[in-house]
């Protein structure tokens, strides 16, 4: 029986995969504070300002965007968000905007119909 030699040189590590991370190939990952942190609905905040820019062409649009942004809001609010990317800052502060806006709305809806005779 012949017997292959063993070397006493020790083989090389072998080389582990990287770990994969989820999310989009090129785009950094967000940080810890990003990945925890709840959801900002900064959109709905820009939608009510569209629609108060456009309340001549229709109330109704600022009373729906502004309904929208409030309860997007206070969902965000009850999960914990207290600070926003808005201009106001302070969600408390943005809820007390979208509530001026759908009275507004309101309002606007109000002398529309009973400029056309629909209100008594």
């Amino acid at each position: 029986m012949t017997t292959q030699p063993t070397s006493s040189v020790p083989s090389p590590p072998v080389a582990s995969l990287p770990s994969v991370a989820p999310g989009i190939p090129g785009v950094p990952a967000p940080l810890e504070a990003e990945a925890t942190s709840p959801f900002d609905p900064l959109r709905l905040c820009i939608f009510a300002t569209v629609a108060l820019l456009g309340w001549l062409a229709g109330p109704f649009a600022l009373l729906f965007f502004a309904g929208l942004g409030f309860v997007g809001y206070w969902k965000a609010r009850r999960a914990g968000l207290t600070r926003s990317k808005c201009l106001l800052r302070d969600t408390r502060l943005v809820l007390a905007y979208l509530a001026v806006l759908a009275v507004a709305a309101g309002v606007g809806i109000w002398l529309h119909l009973g400029y056309f005779g629909r209100l008594p």
